[in-house]
């Protein structure tokens, strides 16, 4: 039983991986509202060396619907810049020798749904790599039946109970992919 429970531990914990991914990749989903998710994570060539913008600055949101970053280092105002340009963001920063602004305009019907679009998605490769995750322990406890280190009705009830734990994952993922939806949806 023992090595039963090794594998439950383990297949949690990569599933818990998986949400915590998930939730990143989320929050860097852009709605009508400033998030600072939306920007901390674009990499800027700092130096020559691709390196996260909240690495490199300070994000805020001093307003409803504005980004502020002020980078620690005042020359790497110009690469943020063009990080933004360059992200598939659609907004235009505003550099003013001290700081980025940028604002936020509400989205269109249309990139709505193709946010909601890209939600989807990236659920469904959450959704995918924790139905990996269910694969490789079910392999595991296949194993332990085969080497009769387990018996078959152990086997049985682990299997069970491992796909338990992974429809309480993909429950996770859905409610976490609906309501970033409707966070999308509302105006």
């Amino acid at each position: 039983m023992n090595e039963i429970t090794e594998i439950f531990d383990n297949t949690k914990q990569r599933m818990e991986k998986s949400i915590e991914s998930l939730i990143r990749e989320l929050s860097s989903v852009r709605t009508g509202r400033a998030s600072t998710g939306l920007v901390e994570n674009i990499n800027v060539d700092y130096y020559g060396t691709p390196t996260p913008m909240n690495q490199i600055s300070s994000i805020s949101i001093p307003e409803a619907r504005i980004i502020t970053i002020q980078p620690w280092d005042h020359s790497a105002l110009i690469e943020i810049e063009k990080a933004l340009l360059q992200s598939d963001l659609g907004i235009s920063p505003s550099n003013d020798g001290e700081m980025i602004r940028i604002n936020v305009p509400p989205l269109t019907e249309e990139r709505r749904k193709e946010m909601v679009k890209s939600v989807g998605g990236i659920s469904e490769n959450t959704n995918v790599s924790i139905r990996n995750i269910r694969r490789d322990s079910l392999e595991k406890l296949r194993v332990l039946e085969k080497d009769k280190s387990i018996s078959q009705d152990e086997s049985k009830k682990a299997q069970q109970d491992l796909q338990k734990i992974t429809d309480d994952f993909t429950s996770q993922v859905d409610t976490l992919k609906k309501d970033k939806e409707k966070e999308l949806l509302k105006i």
